[in-house]
């Protein structure tokens, strides 16, 4: 699923798109892509049309369109879920699920979803901290790139979790962004095995993790995001190229970029874990 880097290439190209734009219809081409919105696509419909996309927004993981009257849409990328700006007369792709079309008869916004994991849905703002929120996000942690996060409130929050801490940085109500291929780069980053328990670590070594999560989702933001298939791409379709400078994710058996030693791979919560087995030693459990 896509990460904080892969969402905000996502946002950044719809705000050159949308803002200020009238949606002047809404076509549900598929049930699947709004199941979340419970009331159904004449409601869904009725509530976009004549009104205004105001800005594209995200926090952490989550992506929302802000609209001019006070809801949002809120995007579900799921596994395949991709937002295209497409011109009118281009053909339909084979999953478009969702189809926007605006009042200045430009450029239109596509929903497209291969395994119809993703959906839209209609949602209320709250006001969190000052910040409104569509209420189904309104519990996610602020992330590492958000100008009000607190390094310092994230590292107690991950510290009282008394977990493994890669569980810990996957917790989207502790630090949100944070997904599986950027939390083993980030673990990599710092030696550290992600079974290591997080209240026997201490502050510095946590600041350090947030600050290495920081570090590799920036890096991974300035080339586009990680695509290992056509179905993680930018609004106009195209891939990012951060895979290549992966150190641990999907990289089982090839060498330690610091080492040399094989990169394992080990079952971790119904997914896979990546780990040098030298600079990353599993942790020792007391008896």
């Amino acid at each position: 699923m896509p990460e904080l880097p892969e969402v905000e290439v996502v946002r950044r190209g719809l705000s050159g798109h949308v803002a200020g734009r009238v949606v002047a219809g809404v076509e549900v081409l598929h049930p699947r892509a709004i199941r979340r919105h419970v009331p159904g696509a004449f409601d869904f419909i009725g509530r976009l049309i004549g009104h205004t996309m105001v800005a594209a927004r995200r926090r952490g993981k989550y992506l929302w369109v802000e609209m001019s009257s006070g809801e949002a849409i809120l995007a579900h990328l799921g596994m395949s879920g991709q937002m295209l700006v497409s011109d009118p007369a281009a053909p339909a792709e084979k999953h478009l699920r969702v189809r926007f079309s605006f009042a200045d008869g430009g450029t239109e916004l596509r929903f497209v979803d291969q395994r119809t994991f993703g959906g839209l849905s209609v949602e209320d703002l709250a006001e969190v901290d000052g910040v409104p929120l569509p209420v189904p996000v309104a519990h996610i942690a602020r992330d590492p790139m958000d100008p009000a996060f607190s390094l310092d409130e994230a590292v107690a929050a991950l510290r009282r979790r008394r977990t493994e801490v890669k569980r810990a940085l996957l917790d989207q109500t502790v630090v949100s962004g944070i997904g599986n291929i950027y939390a083993d780069e980030a673990l990599w980053r710092c030696s550290l095995h992600w079974a290591r328990p997080t209240d026997r670590l201490t502050r510095p070594v946590v600041a350090r993790l947030i600050g290495a999560a920081t570090e590799v989702m920036d890096e991974a933001l300035r080339e586009g995001g990680t695509s290992f298939d056509a179905l993680y791409v930018n609004v106009n379709g195209q891939s990012g190229y951060f895979d290549r400078s992966l150190a641990a994710y999907g990289r089982e058996g090839e060498p330690c970029r610091r080492c040399s030693s094989p990169i394992r791979r080990e079952p971790f919560m119904n997914r896979s874990s990546f780990s040098c087995p030298r600079c990353q030693p599993r942790p020792r459990l007391k008896p």
